[in-house]
């Protein structure tokens, strides 16, 4: 094959990029060991989650973490087997949670967040999918004065970043969202926190509009990335085909870090595995999507029903799903959503690509020439994929982004 950018990975993100640069005159080729859109991208939540830059990692989520580890219904759970692995991603995790380091660490989300909705529209334009994107927001929603008091450093940082948001009681809420039980006493309308009608399509009309511009799809489990001697890398698939390439996105999700480490640069990248249920007769209707910070999960209008998702897992790639998870869940939504029937459901799980400080990696590679990373998005893949895409073809093409970049970078690690 004739030298082209190659980009591993054919989520959300990857299929952007690929998009973003065939659209500004590369030849790409876009790889993947499945069609495009079946991994994390399949069963994400649909949410375009401008508000969601907080750092997960603070003295108020470790107190929180014995309890909802002993909890077998909380919204973090650890495989015991798995936590020998994890104890050096937990390390770092906790050291995200220094003051000093929060505080860049929102800075930077915010940076990313502020654009979205300016990116990802007119990514929509061009592949004739502004429809797909749904102009309500999404509602926090809170049972008691104490739930909403606990959430309100969250709250408290919208406002210092002037992200719109309104507080809501009573009447008010219900107004909103008639579905919603008389008990929820205290609800936040997050406006700009819109929907994906169905993220799976958007993910093919991506690939779609990428091949119509002259893309190439390549289907095929990436083994390695091969280094040129002078410089840039080839990418090598299962059976030996070789891919000889002029540049090489790595967009692959979780399974990012083994090609990294083949390139001897080695990234603190785990699964947060998460679960959804699909309701297609839910037997109830919903404007808008809601979260429930206190119990850590959301329920969205998308593919035709209602998706009921969220929970961490950690647990690693191949652990068999414990689909206990998804009911667990449903449950916590039918205490919000006193109508909501699971009927007609099917349940889910997949990967989110988690960095224990919570920002993904969109950055040239520190050893190799040519390589450039987009991975570790963790919840936020759908929401940042457009501008994540704008900000690597920036980069490759010589343009100046419009953030900062080095907090993305993978020397952080």
């Amino acid at each position: 094959m004739s030298k082209t950018t190659v980009v591993v990975g054919a989520g959300v993100v990857g299929a952007a990029i690929a998009f973003e640069l065939q659209k500004r005159g590369r030849q790409v080729t876009l790889v993947d060991r499945d069609q495009p859109g079946l991994g994390a991208s399949f069963g994400n939540m649909a949410s375009i989650a401008v508000s969601e830059f907080m750092a997960v990692s603070r003295p108020a989520t470790w107190k929180k973490i014995p309890r909802w580890l002993l909890d077998p219904e909380g919204p973090v759970w650890l495989r015991p087997s798995y936590a020998p692995k994890m104890t050096p991603w937990f390390l770092r995790f906790v050291l995200a949670g220094r003051p000093s380091r929060v505080a860049e660490i929102e800075a930077a989300g915010a940076s990313l967040c502020v654009r979205v909705l300016d990116d990802l529209t007119p990514m929509l334009d061009a592949i004739g999918a502004r429809d797909m994107l749904t102009d309500e927001g999404c509602l926090a929603i809170y049972e008691t004065e104490a739930e909403f008091a606990a959430d309100r450093d969250h709250i408290a940082l919208m406002e210092n970043y002037g992200f719109a948001h309104r507080v809501l009681t009573g009447k008010s809420i219900r107004d909103l969202e008639p579905s919603l039980a008389p008990h929820i006493a205290k609800a936040v309308l997050l406006p700009a926190n819109r929907s994906i009608r169905d993220p799976y399509q958007l993910v093919l009309k991506l690939v779609e509009a990428f091949r119509q511009a002259g893309g190439v799809f390549v289907s095929g489990e990436v083994e390695r990335v091969d280094r040129h001697g002078g410089g840039g890398a080839d990418i090598i698939l299962a059976g030996g085909t070789r891919l000889v390439a002029s540049d090489v996105v790595l967009a692959a999700g979780v399974r990012t870090r083994f090609l990294a480490a083949g390139l001897g640069e080695p990234i603190p990248l785990e699964t947060e595995r998460g679960y959804h249920t699909q309701i297609m007769a839910p037997g109830i209707s919903m404007r808008h999507s809601i979260i429930w910070p206190e119990r850590a999960f959301m329920v969205t209008p998308t593919a035709g029903g209602i998706r009921v998702g969220g929970n961490v897992e950690l647990a690693g790639l191949d652990a068999a799903p414990d689909y206990r998870r998804a009911r667990v869940l449903v449950r916590h939504a039918q205490r919000a959503l006193p109508g909501l029937k699971a009927e007609e459901a099917s349940e889910w799980m997949g990967h989110r690509p988690a960095f224990p400080d919570t920002l993904p990696i969109i950055s040239a590679s520190s050893r190799v020439p040519g390589v450039w990373y987009a991975t570790g998005h963790g919840h936020l893949g759908l929401t940042y994929s457009a501008t994540t895409a704008r900000l690597i073809a920036d980069m490759m093409t010589g343009g100046r982004p419009p953030v900062d970049m080095a907090p993305f970078s993978i020397t952080r690690f």
